[in-house]
């Protein structure tokens, strides 16, 4: 193929890419419609206000509602979700440790208190007990929550799934914490 040939090959691609835009160009100066400017209808929507919640435990400016957030939740539902939790998490009366520590009887519990498990130094040194508001906090975002935790977990977002999972959690134990 000689230099000939694709100068027509390459001008002929060029002709298509200009009728193209010169198509447009034209049908936008024939067909010219200009906006209203009062709409035909109002759409009205209902504004809903959404609560940032800061997701740090020494610093938590906000506090939320953790009785309307644990009504919420679904012991049923939070047996479903806990299946995340399940592959690093045992969750049996007399459960073994796996990744993470068992986590039968945890509401209530000292934090970093399983004694045959090698928690992170955060966790260890956390001094607190796990209480609704901690699980919450914790299980948005643990890495943020306690910071240096070597939990790598993204964390549950929707509200439903973590009050379910906290009270999945609590119905695990030999006395389950009574709801606020």
């Amino acid at each position: 193929m000689d230099s000939f040939e694709i100068n027509k090959i390459v001008a002929a691609i060029l002709m298509v890419a200009l009728l193209i835009i010169g198509i447009g160009k034209l049908s936008d100066i024939i067909f010219h419609v200009e906006k209203p400017e009062t709409p035909g209808y109002v759409v009205e929507v209902d504004q809903a206000v959404v609560k940032s919640i800061q997701v740090s435990s020494e610093t938590t400016n906000e506090k939320i509602d953790i009785a309307s957030l644990m009504a919420l939740g679904d012991l049923t539902h939070g047996e479903k979700v806990f299946k995340k939790c399940a592959a690093c998490h045992s969750i049996v009366k007399g459960g073994k440790n796996n990744i993470g520590p068992a986590l039968y009887n945890v509401v209530g519990r000292q934090v970093g208190a399983v004694s045959d498990y090698k928690y992170s130094k955060a966790l260890s040194a956390y001094g607190k007990e796990w209480t609704f508001e901690e699980l919450n906090g914790y299980l948005i975002k643990p890495a943020k929550w306690i910071k240096g935790t070597k939990m790598a977990f993204a964390g549950l977002r929707k509200e439903k799934d973590r009050a379910s999972v906290i009270k999945y959690l609590n119905q695990n134990s030999d006395n389950p914490l009574p709801l606020p």
